[in-house]
């Protein structure tokens, strides 16, 4: 039988090792040597992933560390004996002098929770609302799954809105992509002909959202593009798919205007230059691109901390609940949704859905309940929460973190980062030495070094990882 840690890097590794049933690994392969393909590629590849936007002491190429240990072929539930149960007096010795490093800045608030019980393990201002940055995409991802599915899927149409006029319709989907739009224009184009359409007038519907398409924190981020239902690969102006990136300032213009011209070269007459149709417009369905199902959707942004599309998914979960969908819209969606998931939202404010905004909050506990309501078999529609935090060491925005040694948690930690100038928060799931499966939040103000204050988090998920308290 392995020892507890090799169990830590099984159950580390495993993108759904962590959850609390087997039935969750079955669904999140493939698998390779007891580590998902996917993260092998990801590990393999150790590209560089942004976090929110940039900060003053970013961390520099990371250190090279030998390979974690090998995953053993055979995977166990993690350890539900209440003897294996960390003790609170236990884990409060081992985090509260690490949460007192003056690196993490004037505020500092940290919650764990044991995920088989729900218990509150560790709490130092667990309840204190503080700002969140990008770890609010988790709370993005659970109201979006838990309105919509896993299965949901983002569609972009286009519609015959007369005999010679077409309209192309956002429906929200910023993944849309260049190869996407090639099939929608061969489809279009093929419909229009047996229609017997040789010329066509071209507009663009973004009825769908409603309300400012700038974000808060302003015009031309690299962050974010302006928050329109029609984009083609979130505005990016390079071939990027992650990442800071100079964006498009009209993103559906220049999409209708690029589907314009895959008509004309498909032997399709488009008159005059696309202009915006009003919402009234409807008619025929001509050709239809769907999204990836919301479950790759949501791990994706989470692995990437991925802005356009958690602004995306809580569109839609406001779309769900029929409410306008704009950042109020999608403010009261989100909220509506975590309550009836029965998260507790004392002091929780959701004014976006990527965590840009620094007039969100949410509280240590909060976070690291809502990660223990993915990782419960009650909740399987958010196990795609779990699946797509990114593996210490390994992948996504912590592919450069953690990597201090054998005792560093690499390979053993899946978290959210979240990182705005001055702020920094981690929130994420690990299993003990002893077997537990724990869930974290560590929440962070007021730090003048982002390297540092990362580090200092980092030091506080390992030593859950080595915990066997």
């Amino acid at each position: 039988m392995p020892d507890a840690r090799t169990w830590q890097v099984v159950a580390g590794s495993a993108a759904v090792g962590l959850t609390v049933s087997f039935a969750a690994v079955a669904v999140a392969g493939p698998w390779e040597s007891g580590q998902r393909t996917a993260e092998r590629a990801a590990a393999a590849s150790r590209g560089h992933q942004s976090d929110g936007r940039g900060v003053p002491g970013s961390r520099a190429q990371p250190p090279a560390e030998a390979a974690a240990p090998p995953a053993a072929r055979v995977l166990t539930a993690p350890a539900t004996d209440p003897a294996t149960l960390p003790t609170q007096q236990a884990l409060a010795a081992r985090l509260a002098p690490l949460l007192r490093d003056p690196a993490l800045g004037a505020l500092r608030t940290g919650a764990v929770i044991d995920a088989a019980t729900g218990k509150l393990l560790y709490g130092s201002g667990a309840a204190t609302p503080s700002v969140p940055a990008s770890t609010i995409k988790i709370a993005t991802a659970a109201a979006a799954l838990s309105v919509l599915g896993p299965d949901h899927r983002i569609s972009t149409t286009v519609l015959a809105t007369g005999p010679h006029s077409t309209v192309l319709v956002g429906g929200g989907d910023p993944t849309l992509t260049a190869a996407a739009l090639r099939t929608l224009a061969d489809d279009t184009a093929r419909a229009l002909t047996a229609r017997g359409t040789i010329a066509t007038s071209l507009g663009y519907d973004l009825s769908l959202y409603s309300g400012p398409v700038q974000h808060p924190i302003g015009r031309n981020n690299q962050n974010i593009a302006p928050v329109t239902s029609l984009m083609l690969n979130e505005g990016r102006l390079d071939t990027s798919d992650h990442g800071l990136a100079d964006r498009s300032t009209d993103p559906a213009a220049d999409t209708a205007t690029a589907f314009a011209k895959l008509l004309r070269a498909r032997g399709v007459k488009v008159t005059g230059t696309p202009a915006r149709t009003p919402a009234a417009a409807a008619g025929p369905q001509l050709a239809k691109a769907a999204s990836v199902p919301l479950s790759a959707l949501v791990e994706r942004m989470l692995t990437t901390s991925d802005n356009d599309i958690a602004e995306a998914l809580a569109r839609q979960t406001a779309i769900a609940a029929h409410l306008p969908a704009s950042f109020s819209g999608a403010q009261q969606a989100v909220t509506a949704a975590l309550g009836r998931l029965g998260l507790p939202l004392a002091g929780a404010k959701f004014t976006d859905g990527s965590g840009l905004n620094r007039a969100d909050a949410l509280s240590a506990e909060q976070l690291a309940r809502l990660l223990a309501l993915a990782a419960s078999p009650r909740h399987p529609q958010l196990r795609p929460i779990l699946t797509g935090l990114p593996v210490a060491g390994f992948s996504g925005t912590l592919s450069d973190r953690f990597r201090g040694g054998p005792a560093s948690g690499a390979g053993l930690i899946r978290a959210k980062t979240g990182t705005l100038t001055g702020v920094n928060a981690i929130a994420g799931t690990v299993v003990a030495a002893d077997g537990r499966l724990l869930t974290f939040a560590f929440l962070t103000q007021g730090a003048t070094s982002a390297t540092a204050a990362q580090t200092a988090l980092d030091r506080l998920a390992s030593a859950l990882a080595a915990c066997g308290c």
